[in-house]
């Protein structure tokens, strides 16, 4: 008989009430006022590392630094604001500064990091090992999933204690070439079940339990018992949902781009680092298509593929001046469901709404 309550979520000892993680979302969209919000209402708050240290007025000459002591400063604040809570942080593989970024996510006592956009191989096992910290990998195919776990097992005698996958209906940069996007073979529903299944493998040879967790387009209560019900997914990965809360860290502007977009506004872009994108259609990406170039200084490669010699505008400033509200000079990421939001609310109505969603489908 299936439980009309939405189940626990773990994480080895780590118990979330909720089997709800609230998306990691840059460049200051998710820091510690969401995170510690959702944290509060039982989720997992994810903190995003992306080019934290924005809003030091050092950021232009010691961009470096700057990110290392704001996320340390968001996970001290977001674990005093939700103590009993669970926080997280995301940090992108494709980073130049991901190793160091794992460091101090550990010496800030971060619960668990969420490593995605790149597969995470080479990472500072000794001190996650000795630190206790759990890691989660975020992976768009079950090929992938068996190369980190592969590689993770043969060299380091472990393996992550979790996987998110994350489809193609997700916001930001995107782990599909762009002919994948719209093909319903790469849909979220057709590529969780065989996760599953590379995944269960390790669960077996370790003997233990490897939550899988459904991203991309996870959009109501109904979404999330269907994912845990029909496709054995532990929990759900939601952001555009929160973006729309009033503990979002973005400006209101940033939320209202969200509430005022339609859905042929939310497009698939070439993102400066050569990668697809989904983000809602404005002047900024208009005039970046039509082959305008936004002046720029690159203070320092953030990202080791991006090629900012020949890239047309900064993807880092860029959003930036949206998490600010400045659309002129910037963009918003946004999920293929933006469009469905009408309204700012709380997390904590938000949260109840979706699990209210869940025990209806459930009845």
């Amino acid at each position: 008989m299936i439980s009309k309550k939405m189940p626990n979520l773990y994480f080895r000892d780590l118990k979330v009430e909720v089997p709800i993680i609230q998306g990691g979302m840059g460049v200051g969209i998710s820091m510690s006022k969401l995170a510690s919000a959702v944290a509060n209402a039982g989720g997992v708050g994810v903190i995003s590392a992306a080019e934290i240290g924005f809003v030091k007025d050092n950021f232009a000459k010691n961009p470096k630094e700057a990110n290392k002591i704001v996320l340390t400063e968001e996970i001290k604040k977001a674990k005093q604001l939700a103590p009993n809570g669970v926080i997280g942080v995301n940090i992108m593989v494709a980073m130049t500064e991901f190793i160091d970024l794992i460091k101090t996510s550990i010496e800030a006592k971060a619960d668990i990091l969420f490593c995605g956009a790149g597969l995470p191989l080479t990472v500072p096992i000794d001190e996650i090992k000795e630190s206790g910290i759990k890691i989660g990998v975020i992976v768009s195919s079950a090929k992938a999933a068996t190369l980190i776990f592969k590689y993770w097992d043969r060299h380091y005698g472990v393996i992550p204690d979790g996987v998110v996958v994350e489809g193609p209906k997700a916001g930001g940069h995107l782990g599909f070439k762009y002919e994948q996007i719209e093909n319903p073979n790469y849909s979220l529903e057709k590529i969780f079940p065989p996760v599953v299944k590379a995944v269960k493998i390790y669960e077996e040879q370790y003997n233990k339990k490897i939550p899988v967790i459904a991203a991309g387009g996870i959009y109501t209560g109904e979404d999330i018992y269907k994912f845990i019900n029909e496709f054995g997914a532990s929990g759900v990965q939601m952001a555009t949902r929160f973006v729309t809360t009033h503990e979002c860290d973005a400006d209101i502007k940033f939320k209202e781009a969200y509430i005022n977009c339609k859905k042929e506004d939310i497009t698939i872009i070439k993102s400066p680092v050569g990668l697809p994108g989904r983000a809602i259609k404005n002047e900024f990406l208009e005039d970046v298509e039509e082959g305008k170039k936004q002046p720029f200084k690159c203070i320092w490669q953030c990202l080791k593929g991006c090629k900012y010699t020949k890239a047309p505008y900064c993807i880092t400033q860029a959003l930036i001046s949206a998490q600010k509200g400045i659309f002129k000079s910037g963009f918003a990421f946004a999920g293929s469901n933006a469009y469905r939001v009408d309204k700012i609310v709380s997390v904590q109505e938000l949260m109840d709404e979706l699990i209210e969603g869940y025990e209806q489908a459930a009845e």
